[in-house]
């Protein structure tokens, strides 16, 4: 009977798992649907209701009672939430751009169709991005002129990065990547340098968002001598699907940029805009009017003030400049064709001498005569064609107007797109393979201390400002050897008065720091090592070094963030993206005179700080500050 009960025991059991699983299935199935309803909703701008559906959905993940989800599924709606929450802040401040026209390219090449040099496009993979053509990069930027050039390329993580290599003389800076502000853990993409050069464009799918590539705009710090935190661009420009390529024209009067939203897979959408050098933005509540905002459907010529003018090419658009192009046009087809007659009139008298056949041979005969008769007819109108372009030539010359035939012969052969509205698209052509001569990759020298295999003495021998410490190994009256070092690295050497070398290792900021390493350096075989100090690069005793360091540690300064919004409250959605961003910092609400001001913090450091900042900023809830407050002043 034990048998039998237990054999019957682990048949439910059995029974029970197989429900448990069927059951954790139909959980996961529910989770799947929630979360790509939730993404069609987000995608369709209805944020508060995407963030409900979102929330479903988590709730399911997190009953334990039949699912077993990792915590992988969990970051990935939280993902979701957050990029919804983004959308309702980013609605609260949208721009309005006037649409000059848009029109649909293919993913593979729409980027030639923008109003650039042309051939300045250069296909990957080539030198400075060995990636092949992706999903939207598909080539790099770097016209013929160009002093500096910005572009994606993977890193040794395959993550898009930016990078950046100048011109100096006749070899360029070997490539550096941008600093951490404009650096994601995700996909940057497509940078683009303003005509000033004030400005850097680019598209990110990691940094603050909605969703997919948005579009951002970093600002160049003078006085830093770097980029800023870039600022998402907000609506209509940014959208929950794709967004790449933001370009300003040089000539100040469009504004261009590409995205796939509402495009199937094989194309994207190119949008040129009315210039607005100080847009102004408004809040959107209604999804459907988010939606209309977003289509960027071109408002009618005669609304516009002053109406848009074509980019064709670099020659003046007008009437007269279009009479001679189709003239040179006109040329050129009529000598194509005589050309081809004389060639297939050679052909049929070829075929005339070595046919037997005397059918063919009349068939050939009345060929040879209609194509001989046919030949001086073109050469006339050829003839008419040409005088008459050389009379507009010379109307031109009269009038002061240079007209260069080969580059109005080349724009004539170009594709060209939207000539019954008033913007014209132009195809530009590619650049030819980029060829750039690099200087070989700085040398990078790790002063962290270590104990290696083999010693390395350190390449400059400067001892950094603030308050330094090291630990002397010994002196010598002659140059010490690679040998002689022990394994011990970064080691510095110096002379003194006496001509004797000093040989000193590490760089270390704290007494509490370069004393844990000191046991490790008599155990290397340097028994009499002991340790020295420095302040601002002068060597003083160690004492003095412990008790400067001891007092700028209790008067270094904590950092905090303060925010003023400007409707004098932070809402749920706001509240949950910086604190996210600010990684669970403490968020404090006090009433002040001038308002309601929330402060955030305390960080250690500056630069944490100003990340919070410039991330709150591009919300655009109100006035942001960084504040320093002294560590010995708070309570």
């Amino acid at each position: 009977m034990k048998r039998i009960g237990s054999f019957h025991n682990i048949l439910l059991t059995a029974v029970l798992m197989c429900l448990a699983v069927s059951l954790d299935a139909q959980q996961q199935q529910k989770i799947d649907s929630l979360i790509l309803q939730g993404d069609l909703l987000r995608s369709g701008y209805r944020f508060d209701q995407s963030i409900d559906t979102y929330y479903e959905a988590m709730d399911i993940a997190e009953d334990s009672t039949f699912m077993l989800t990792d915590s992988l599924q969990r970051m990935k709606i939280s993902d979701r939430i957050l990029l919804s929450e983004n959308g309702k802040n980013m609605a609260a401040f949208a721009g309005k751009p006037v649409v000059v026209a848009k029109h649909r390219f293919p993913v593979k090449d729409f980027y030639l169709y923008y109003p650039l040099p042309d051939k300045s496009w250069r296909k990957t993979p080539n030198q400075l991005d060995t990636l092949p053509e992706s999903r939207f990069r598909q080539a790099l930027y770097a016209p013929e002129n160009a002093s500096q050039i910005y572009y994606s390329a993977q890193d040794a993580d395959g993550i898009g990065n930016i990078y950046m290599t100048e011109r100096q003389d006749t070899a360029w800076t070997y490539p550096a990547l941008l600093n951490e502000n404009v650096t994601s853990a995700s996909n940057e993409i497509y940078p683009m340098l303003s005509p000033d050069g004030k400005s850097l464009y680019f598209a990110s799918e990691g940094l603050y968002g909605v969703g997919g590539y948005d579009l951002y705009v970093s600002e160049w710090d003078q006085e830093n001598n770097e980029w800023s935190a870039p600022v998402n661009m907000g609506f209509p420009y940014s959208s929950p699907a794709d967004d790449f390529l933001f370009v300003n024209t040089p000539d100040g009067e469009h504004t261009i940029f590409a995205s796939n939203r509402d495009c199937p897979a094989d194309s994207v959408w190119v949008y040129v805009l009315e210039f607005d050098s100080m847009p102004v933005r408004h809040a959107v509540e209604d999804p459907e009017e988010l939606m209309e905002l977003a289509s960027l459907d071109p408002v009618d010529a005669k609304e516009r003030m002053g109406g848009a003018a074509a980019i064709n090419t670099d020659i003046p658009e007008n009437i007269d400049i279009q009479r001679y192009l189709d003239k040179m046009t006109e040329v050129r087809i009529l000598r194509d064709s005589i050309s081809r007659q004389g060639i297939l009139l050679d052909e049929d008298r070829n075929r005339f001498a070595m046919s037997e056949d005397d059918r063919e041979r009349s068939r050939l005969t009345s060929e040879i005569l209609r194509r001989e008769s046919a030949i001086p007819k073109l050469q006339d109108s050829l003839d008419r064609a040409s005088a008459q372009l050389q009379k507009i030539e010379m109307e031109f010359l009269f009038s002061g107007v240079v007209i260069d035939p080969d580059k109005v012969m080349a724009a004539a052969d170009r594709e060209v797109v939207g000539e019954a509205t008033s913007y014209t698209f132009t195809k530009m052509s590619l650049g030819d393979r980029l060829e750039l001569k690099l200087m070989d990759p700085p040398v990078v020298f790790d002063y962290t201390f270590k104990i290696l295999p083999e010693g390395q003495f350190a390449l400059d021998n400067t001892i950094p400002d603030g308050i330094v410490y090291q630990i002397q190994i010994f002196s010598s009256g002659v140059k010490a050897t690679v040998k002689s070092l022990k394994g011990l690295s970064p080691v510095f050497e110096r002379k003194n008065a006496s001509g004797n070398y000093i040989y000193r290792v590490g760089l270390f900021n704290s007494y509490k720091d370069v004393l844990s390493r000191l046991n490790q350096v008599k155990r290397a075989g340097f028994r009499s090592a002991f340790i020295v100090a420095y302040i601002d690069g002068q060597e003083v005793s160690v004492s003095k070094a412990r008790t400067q360091e001891t007092q700028k540690s209790k008067s270094s300064d904590l950092y905090e963030v303060r925010v003023i919004p400007t409707s004098g409250e932070l809402d749920g959605a706001m509240t949950e993206g910086i604190n996210q961003q600010s990684g669970g910092k403490d968020i404090a609400k006090i009433e002040e005179e001038e308002g309601v001001t929330y402060i955030i913090g305390p960080y250690a450091g500056k630069s944490e700080a100003e990340k919070l900042a410039e991330f709150i900023r591009a919300m655009g809830i109100g006035e942001v500050t960084c504040n320093a407050v002294a560590s010995g002043s708070r309570n």
